[in-house]
C-alpha cells in the first residue's frame, strides 16, 4: 500500500477500543471467519488539496529504478499499478465467540488470503500463532518466500496478534513483553522540509530526487536539497537519505564523498534489494556515514543473507511485507545478536509498528509521515492525538495505542 494512501486510511490513525468482550471462559478460541474488508476511520479528517510545490513521492520526481527510462521517470504514479488495480488489503480474521482481529498486507497479498491461506486457519486456534505462521510459510514455499506471498502472511498474522489482544483485552505490546522506552524518538520523511521543523522534527528523511541518469547536474540537485535540509535543521539534527533503489556503487560512492561535509547520518536502500554483495563492499568503504536497507526484504532468512555479507549497519523491515509481527520479532532478534538497530520502515505510520517498537530494545526509531502543508489545524491537530505525539530533546515522539489488540480506530465494511 502506498504510503501516503495508508496515512489516510483508518489503518495509519488509530486508537480506539475494541467492543466489549464476550465471557471466554476456558474454551479456546476457534478461527471461523477469514475474509477481507474495506475500512473507514471513525473519526475522518478533512480532505484538502495539498499547497502547491508540496512533496509527495506520487506527484514530484524521486530516484527509483525504473530513472534510467525517460518514459517512466518524472513520477512513480507514471509506472506504478492503476489506483485500485493491485492494491494492498485489510483481512478480518472472526472467532466463534465473536471475537474479531485485523491486519494489513502489501501488495496483491488479498488474492492469496482469499484463495489459499483462509482455508488453513479456519477451525484453528488463533492463539497458536507460531505454528500458523508455520503453516502458510510452508504452504505457500513452492511459489513464494517473498513478494506477494508474505504481503499476504503478513496480513493474516497481523490480524491475529489483533485479535488476541482484543481476546486478552491488552494492547499488544504488552503481550510482546511491554515497554523498553517512555515514548518512542521519531524521525519524518519527506521533502516538506520547512514545515517538518516548524513541526518540531529534528531528524529529517529526504527522498533523493536524482541518480545515476541525472548524471552531474542531478547530483548537485541533490546537494541542494541536503543543503537546505542541513540549514534548517541546524548543526546538530540529523538527515538521512532514501536512494529507493535507484543508485550505483560508484554513483553512491561520489555523492557520499560530495556530501560529506553536511553529517548525512545514514544512506538508506542505495541499490536494488538482491545486490548483497553491493551493500557489503559500500559499507566496508563508505566511512562518512552508515549504509543501510531492509525494506524489501522478505524473513528471517533474507535478512540471515544481509547480515553474511555485513551489508547494513541498520535493518529496515516492513512489518506489513516482511511476514508480520511474528517473523519481525525473529528478525529483531537475529539483529540483537549482532547489536544492530532495527528500524521498520513505515513503522510509525500505524499502530501495529509502534507496538513492536515499543516492545523492542533494539529498535529506537519510528518513521512518521506528516500530512502534507496546506490543510487545515483539525488535520494536524488530529496527527498529533492519534500517534500521541509528544515533543522533547530529540525533536517529535510517539507512542502505541494503550488500548486492546493494536486499537484500530476504524469501522469494517
Amino acid at each position: 500500500m502506498n504510503r501516503r494512501i495508508f496515512l489516510s486510511t483508518g489503518l495509519a490513525a488509530s486508537v480506539a477500543s475494541a467492543a466489549p468482550l464476550p465471557d471466554l471462559g476456558k474454551s479456546k478460541l476457534k478461527i471461523t471467519s477469514v475474509r477481507l474488508v474495506n475500512t473507514r476511520p471513525k473519526r475522518p479528517t478533512p480532505s484538502y488539496t495539498p499547497s502547491p510545490g508540496s512533496w509527495s513521492t506520487q506527484a514530484v520526481e524521486v530516484a527509483n529504478p525504473m530513472s534510467i527510462y525517460p518514459r517512466y521517470k518524472a513520477t512513480r504514479s507514471l509506472f506504478f499499478p492503476d489506483p485500485g488495480k493491485v492494491p494492498g488489503f485489510t483481512v478480518e480474521i472472526g472467532t466463534d465467540k465473536g471475537v474479531k482481529g485485523y491486519g494489513s498486507g502489501g501488495a496483491a497479498g488479498g488474492a492469496v488470503v482469499e484463495g489459499h491461506l483462509a482455508k488453513l486457519l479456519l477451525g484453528e486456534d488463533p492463539f497458536d500463532i507460531e505454528k500458523l505462521w508455520d503453516i502458510q510459510w510452508r504452504s505457500t514455499m513452492h511459489y513464494g518466500r517473498m513478494g506477494v506471498t508474505m504481503n499476504a502472511i503478513s496480513g493474516v498474522d497481523l490480524a491475529l496478534w489483533d485479535l488476541i489482544g482484543r481476546a486478552l483485552d491488552m494492547p499488544v505490546y504488552k503481550l510482546l513483553g511491554g515497554q523498553t522506552k517512555d515514548r518512542i524518538p521519531a524521525y519524518c520523511t519527506g521533502n516538506d522540509i520547512e514545515q517538518h521543523v516548524e513541526f518540531g522534527f529534528k531528524r529529517l528523511k529526504l527522498a533523493m530526487p536524482h541518480g545515476p541518469a541525472d548524471g552531474r547536474e542531478g547530483m548537485r540537485k541533490n546537494e541542494e536539497v541536503v543543503k537546505r535540509a542541513r540549514a534548517a535543521l541546524g548543526p546538530d539534527g540529523e538527515i538521512m537519505l532514501d536512494c529507493w533503489m535507484a543508485w550505483t556503487e560508484r554513483y553512491t560512492l561520489e555523492m557520499a564523498a560530495l556530501l560529506e561535509p553536511y553529517r548525512i547520518y545514514w544512506m538508506e536502500e542505495v541499490l536494488q534489494p538482491h545486490d548483497y554483495a553491493g551493500f557489503g563492499r559500500l559499507r566496508k568503504t563508505i566511512r562518512s556515514t552508515r549504509i543501510v536497507t531492509g525494506e524489501h526484504e522478505y524473513g528471517r532468512y533474507g535478512f540471515r543473507t544481509l547480515l553474511e555479507h555485513e551489508a547494513a549497519e541498520i535493518w529496515q523491515p516492513d512489518i506489513h511485507w516482511c511476514g508480520g509481527l511474528t517473523e519481525l520479532r525473529k528478525i529483531a532478534a537475529l539483529a540483537a545478536a549482532y547489536d544492530i538497530p532495527v528500524i521498520p520502515h513505515g513503522g510509525g505510520t500505524a499502530q501495529d509498528g509502534l507496538h513492536f517498537i515499543m516492545a523492542t530494545v533494539n529498535s529506537p526509531w519510528a518513521e512518521m509521515f506528516l500530512p502534507p502543508p496546506g490543510g487545515p489545524p483539525e488535520v494536524y491537530k488530529r496527527f498529533e492525538e492519534d500517534f500521541r505525539v509528544t515533543r522533547g530533546p530529540e525533536g517529535i515522539y510517539t507512542a502505541p495505542s494503550d488500548r486492546p489488540g493494536f486499537g484500530w480506530d476504524f469501522e469494517a465494511v
